[in-house]
């Protein structure tokens, strides 16, 4: 089984979300959300492409490598759920690590909010990666999607619709 940087990031934002998105629901291309955050990724830095290379391990795809200072730069539009984004990037290096190519850091983006944060991978995140791994696999191997998570980021998400229908308005998220 297979398992992405996007699984790693969707386990940390909700393992609803990642059992749909690994079963091929895919609700995202009616979101404004992801078409802002796809936007930003494609307009912040137009130099990157130029500058940074794209490399592929695997099912893992990074957009912009920085090979001589071996850095990974993710955008991202929100840190709303940046230790999802943390997740994401510390797979990446890890992945990296595992393909023998050693001391790469991550740097996340936040260009909306003029932010960034260095990652690294620490021996315990790598425990901690293998440890997500087998339950990244338990979650998207199994016949039952996980149930409902009510959470304040429902609203925004992508899924909501398909999530909440048939709820009652008593039984959606205090706030929504």
């Amino acid at each position: 089984m297979r398992i992405t940087a996007t699984y790693f990031n969707l386990y940390n934002v909700c393992k609803r979300e990642l059992w749909l998105h690994a079963n091929e629901i895919r609700m995202e291309f009616t979101s404004d959300i992801v078409y802002q955050g796809k936007l930003i990724h494609e307009t912040a830095y137009p130099q990157r492409s130029d500058k940074y290379q794209e490399v592929q391990i695997g099912d893992v795809k990074i957009d912009y490598y920085d090979k001589k200072n071996k850095v990974i730069h993710e955008i991202k539009k929100s840190d709303k759920v940046d230790k999802a984004h943390e997740a994401q990037l510390k797979y990446y290096i890890y992945i990296f690590e595992q393909n023998g190519i050693n001391g790469v850091s991550g740097l996340l983006e936040y260009p909306k909010l003029r932010k960034t944060k260095k990652i690294i991978l620490s021996s315990t995140d790598i425990s901690d990666i293998q440890r997500i791994e087998k339950e990244i696999s338990n979650i998207i191997g199994s016949e039952n999607c996980p149930p409902l998570e009510r959470k304040v980021i429902c609203k925004k998400c992508s899924y909501y619709d398909f999530c909440y229908s048939g709820e009652s308005d008593d039984n959606q998220v205090n706030g929504l």
